[in-house]
C-alpha cells in the first residue's frame, strides 16, 4: 500500500482465522483504570499494519458526522441486521454522530455485504488495484487525513454462516470508526482475533466511548492523549454499564 502525498493513508484490518477461545465473562468490569487505559492505547494508538509507513501512533477517528451507506450485494438480504447494529451505535457511543445515507455518494462510510465469490473483486475495486491479492475473511479500509478519518469501506461476507457474518460485522464496523489495532491481550474484546465474541462487548464500548469523547481529538499523539485520558476514563466509567 502507498502513502499519499497529502499524508492520508489507508489501513486494512483483517478478521483472520478465529480460534475457539472464549475470554472469561466479566473480565472487562474487573479491569483497573490502568488496564483500561492500556487497552485504549493498544487499540487506538496503533494499527495492525503499521509497517506500511504511516504514523499509526496517533488518534484516528471521524471528527464530523459518520454517514453510513449499506450496500447489500449478497444473495442474502442482511440489510436489516446491519442497520440494526449501525443504528444502535450512537446510543452506545457517546459523542458519535451517525446518520444513514440514501445514496452511495453521500456516504463517508460504506458497508458492503457480499458473498465470498464477490469478496476479492470488490476489495480490488475499493483499492483500485486489479492485481492485488485480497486477504482475510472480511476487512475494513480506512482513509485518514490531518483532521481525522475521511472515509471507510467495510466488506462483510454473508454466505459463510451466521457466526462469521456477525463477528465480522461487529469487528470491522467498529474498527472502521478508529480502533484499528488487534491485540491478543485485550480480554472480552472483538479487537482480539483469539476471541469469539459476536457482540459489542462492554470492554469495547469503554474503548469507543473514550475515543469519541470530545477531549480525545483526531491526530493526538500519545503524550497529548495521556494528559486527558484519566479524566476521560473516569467519566466513561460513569456512563458505560
Amino acid at each position: 500500500m502507498t502513502l499519499a502525498a497529502t499524508g492520508r493513508y489507508t489501513a486494512l484490518i483483517l478478521a483472520g482465522l478465529l480460534l475457539p477461545l472464549l475470554a472469561t465473562a466479566g473480565t472487562a468490569s474487573a479491569l483497573t483504570d490502568r488496564q483500561l487505559s492500556e487497552s485504549f492505547r493498544k487499540a487506538v494508538l496503533g494499527a495492525e499494519y503499521a509497517s506500511w509507513g504511516y504514523d499509526a501512533r496517533v488518534v484516528k477517528k471521524f471528527s464530523g458526522p459518520v454517514r453510513v451507506y449499506i450496500d447489500n450485494l449478497s444473495r442474502y438480504d442482511r440489510r436489516r441486521e446491519v442497520m440494526a447494529f449501525v443504528a444502535s451505535l450512537p446510543r452506545q457511543i457517546s459523542g458519535l454522530r451517525l446518520v444513514t445515507a440514501r445514496q452511495r455518494w453521500q456516504a463517508n462510510y460504506r458497508i458492503h455485504v457480499v458473498d465470498r465469490a464477490q469478496y476479492a473483486p470488490l476489495v480490488r475495486a475499493i483499492y483500485r488495484q486489479p492485481r492485488m491479492r485480497a486477504p482475510g475473511r472480511c476487512l475494513v479500509r480506512v482513509v485518514n487525513g490531518a483532521h481525522g478519518i475521511t472515509g471507510a469501506d467495510a466488506v462483510i461476507v454473508a454466505d459463510e454462516g451466521d457466526y462469521l457474518f456477525h463477528r465480522c460485522l461487529v469487528e470491522e464496523v467498529l474498527q472502521g470508526l478508529g480502533p484499528l489495532n488487534d491485540d491478543d491481550t485485550l480480554a472480552d474484546s472483538v479487537f482480539n482475533d483469539t476471541t469469539r465474541f459476536t457482540t459489542f462487548t462492554r470492554h469495547d464500548r469503554m474503548i469507543l466511548n473514550m475515543l469519541y469523547d470530545p477531549r480525545i481529538r483526531a491526530g493526538m499523539n500519545r503524550r497529548e492523549v495521556e494528559r486527558v485520558l484519566p479524566a476521560v476514563l473516569r467519566d466513561v466509567r460513569r456512563r458505560v454499564r
